[in-house]
């Protein structure tokens, strides 16, 4: 999973502005578990350091965060370790929660691609700015698993159908469409990241999110001229991801987190993705990567090979504890200490 977690996850400080970068270019910054207990812990600890203000997040290279780091996570499956796998994803889950309910400004720049995990590590925070470069998606689909890392939250609060459009068929959005759905706060050119990135770190200790949102707001390019083509696409995706061209079955999950915080759909999804690693259900994860990411013919042997064979009690199963013999529990969120209304529900 890589060298050590400190050369994966970079730290600049200033006084009161900490800048972290993801530091796998070659890998486009794909999650590692060290990455991931590197970020955890450097959240927690700026949150108790009453002089660091506002955090930056952002990539090294072409990518912001292309999503977990898959390969790893098949390999232990392979290996009959798929505890380890559902500890890394539960970790995660751990550390959106965190990003989700934290008390200072988070300003993500997306300034290339993130997909997957790498949009769990921006989507819950509270300022994400979207450039020229940015590509967005939630491919999970395409991989036999399905949309995770708060997705379930994130999606279904998205205007209209297109949090079912995005989960069900992992469609690539541009930073333009990203900003004219939500997913993205400000638009702001690539040209002028540096400029941003300097303002921002002037931040006083008066009000930084004030503070952050005032900057950001003027550094971000209204109407980018892809808007009218962005929400022309959210007309026609509500248009036709209202009407039931999918069994319900497959849009329950989204629709379901509309009614939920982001906790219960965590734990929620956490039991899902450890069916999916230990395969008791299906092993169309395992298949899915092995068509897509390593053999690369892209021709997975989905079991059962058509939405018309699966039947709503292999379904139900996903949404079902872990057989208590194999040790496995719940999902459990940390504690979050005077947490105000306003610390969640970023999007």
């Amino acid at each position: 999973m890589g060298s050590e977690p400190h050369s994966q996850v970079l730290v600049e400080e200033t006084s009161s502005v900490r800048i972290l970068t993801l530091n796998r270019p070659k890998h486009l910054n794909a999650l590692s578990f060290n990455m991931i207990t590197r970020l955890l812990q450097l959240f927690l600890a700026y949150e108790e350091d009453p002089s660091v203000k506002l955090v930056i997040l952002k990539g090294q290279g072409r990518a912001f965060c292309a999503g977990g780091d898959v390969p790893a996570i098949v390999r232990d499956i392979r290996l009959g370790k798929w505890r380890r796998s559902a500890d890394f994803m539960s970790l995660g889950y751990n550390l959106h929660y965190v990003m989700a309910t934290y008390c200072k400004a988070q300003v993500s720049i997306l300034n290339g691609i993130v997909m997957g995990g790498g949009v769990g590590v921006c989507v819950h925070g509270r300022f994400r700015i979207a450039t020229e470069n940015t590509v967005f998606a939630m491919p999970e689909t395409s991989l036999g698993i399905f949309p995770d890392v708060g997705a379930s939250y994130f999606l279904s609060r998205l205007p209209g159908f297109f949090g079912e459009y995005v989960g069900l068929t992992g469609a690539r959005l541009d930073g333009a469409e990203m900003l004219a759905c939500g997913l993205a706060t400000h638009f702001v050119p690539s040209t002028r990241l540096t400029a941003l990135e300097a303002d921002l770190c002037r931040v006083g200790s008066s009000d930084p999110v004030t503070y952050a949102s005032t900057i950001l707001d003027a550094y971000t390019q209204h109407p980018h001229p892809k808007q009218k083509s962005a929400c022309h696409r959210l007309d026609v995706i509500d248009k036709c991801f209202s009407r039931r061209t999918v069994e319900e079955i497959i849009s329950a999950l989204i629709r379901e987190g509309r009614l939920q915080g982001l906790g219960q759909c965590l734990i929620r999804e956490n039991r899902m993705v450890a069916h999916m690693m230990k395969g008791d259900i299906s092993k169309d994860f395992v298949e899915g990567c092995r068509a897509i990411l390593i053999d690369k013919d892209r021709n997975p042997k989905w079991d059962p090979r058509r939405l018309e064979d699966m039947k709503d009690n292999m379904v139900d199963k996903y949404f079902k504890r872990v057989e208590e013999e194999e040790g496995w529990e719940d999902l459990k969120l940390p504690p979050r200490k005077h947490l105000p209304a306003s610390a969640i529900a970023k999007l």
